[in-house]
């Protein structure tokens, strides 16, 4: 047994570690053995029959719980096993809320402590009411807006949308008593950044990591936060490939338009907006990333995004109301929508990940890039060549060996490993002449699932 997320290892009793005691309660409860060092080995307690008492007074006491101690004797010696339940509201060491967070004690502060008193009352974050803002002030051109999306979306019914301002509001859930919520703050005001700082989105486009070429700043409340984000994406950072049937235009853009809206949505609508930092979304040459602040329910990984999972906003308030509007769904299919999307477009399915800073969504161009390609079990030689194939348009067996400096025969077999990855297609000539070019098509059997 070792350190975890529910068990602590101290030599001794000292009156501190009821900072440890009170982590756990604030946490999902645990076990603080005394009597064990760091890797759990046994260290003889003296006192321990004492501790048996003198340990449950001190935390009743000092942090107003109860806790279970039990004594353990052993032919080594004599440890305590302090049984600590997690505790449905918020419990203080002399004023200070500590909590366990895998094998650390953190103190809470500023907005992480906010945010903990709000959870411990059931309270989220875009649910506290805000004084001395009235219906009035809210947009009447937004509340329009809504109007027209929600009647479309039929997911409210047509009599709520005919009343005044102050009753939608209140049928949205977005009034606590006579006082409006953040949530209404921040989806129907004209300016609430004047309220929230770092509300609004940045967009950029970047050569490299650390050479950004141009940017763009979004302001406003949610609904034209997402209208001007969508406009802005389509027209000035993701271009469109043009063609015509018959005499009809048609532009198939770089990146599938629903997964990328799914993906905006999704940072607006789990942003932590306490952090005071906006949603960031890079667009390079090859790939766009989005990123909000946040973290994932808990107890949820990487891994529960990309099956079927239920619906658990960051903020209920602000979902609800981007739900009822139409935006997005209430079963947590945003995730699952954007793969899809990925697959329906032959885009290579997007990349999740999470860590402290928050949560991001990658989006790709082509399954033509090198991380992607070595993850075919690719050598690096089919790699460099593909990559060849994609900026030269074509490669001939006698450029893959001039390429890679092989013989005919590698170059030969590395050239048929492709082509019957589908990666590469032969035009139809042969021996050294051949020529090779991109295999288009190969995204339909990404689609169909051959591949991947």
């Amino acid at each position: 047994m070792s350190e975890n997320q529910s068990i602590e290892f101290k030599e001794t009793w000292k009156d501190e570690y009821l900072k440890w005691i009170c982590g756990f309660a604030n946490a999902n409860g645990g076990r603080l053995f005394i009597g064990k060092n760091d890797a759990g080995e046994i260290i003889p307690l003296e006192n321990a029959k004492r501790l048996l008492e003198d340990v449950p007074n001190k935390v009743r006491d000092t942090l107003g719980i109860l806790v279970d101690v039990n004594l353990h004797p052993t032919a080594k010696g004599d440890f305590i096993e302090i049984i600590v339940e997690q505790y449905p509201y918020p419990v203080n060491y002399k004023g200070q809320y500590h909590y366990r967070s895998g094998t650390t004690k953190q103190e809470l502060k500023g907005a992480a402590l906010d945010k903990f008193l709000l959870q411990r009352k059931g309270k989220r974050w875009d649910g506290v009411p805000v004084p001395n803002i009235s219906v009035a002030e809210l947009k009447q051109e937004t509340f329009d807006f809504f109007r027209k999306r929600a009647l479309k979306s039929q997911r409210i019914e047509e009599d709520v949308l005919t009343d005044s301002n102050e009753l939608l509001i209140e049928n949205l859930q977005l009034k606590e008593n006579t006082f409006l919520k953040r949530a209404a703050i921040l989806l129907f005001h004209p300016k609430p950044e004047n309220f929230i700082t770092g509300a609004y989105i940045k967009i950029g486009f970047f050569e490299t990591d650390d050479d950004l070429k141009f940017q763009d700043e979004i302001h406003g409340n949610l609904f034209e936060q997402i209208e001007k984000a969508m406009d802005l994406l389509f027209t000035k950072y993701i271009k469109a490939e043009i063609s015509y049937e018959g005499i009809n235009r048609v532009e198939k853009y770089e990146y599938p338009k629903d997964a990328v809206r799914e993906a905006l949505l999704n940072a607006i609508a789990h942003k932590d907006y306490s952090g005071g930092v906006p949603i960031q979304i890079s667009v390079y040459n090859d790939k766009i990333i989005f990123w909000n602040e946040g973290q994932l329910p808990e107890n949820w990984t990487i891994e529960s995004l990309l099956t079927k999972h239920p619906s658990k906003p960051y903020n209920p308030d602000i979902a609800n109301s981007l739900f009822r509007s139409g935006y997005i769904e209430s079963w947590g299919r945003g995730t699952l929508k954007m793969i899809k999307e990925c697959e329906m477009s032959g885009n290579p399915l997007p990349s999740f990940y999470y860590d402290m800073s928050g949560f991001f969504v990658e989006f790709r161009k082509d399954i033509f890039y090198e991380q992607y390609l070595k993850s075919l079990n690719l050598n690096d030689r089919q790699v460099k060549a593909v990559l060849y194939v994609k900026e030269k348009r074509q490669i001939s067996n006698r450029d893959y060996q001039k390429l890679n400096n092989v013989s005919k025969a590698t170059a030969s077999r590395d050239l048929s490993e492709l082509e019957e990855k589908k990666l590469l297609h032969n035009k139809g000539t042969k021996g050294s002449s051949a020529v090779y070019e991109l295999f288009r098509t190969y995204y339909a059997d990404v689609i169909d699932g051959d591949l991947i």
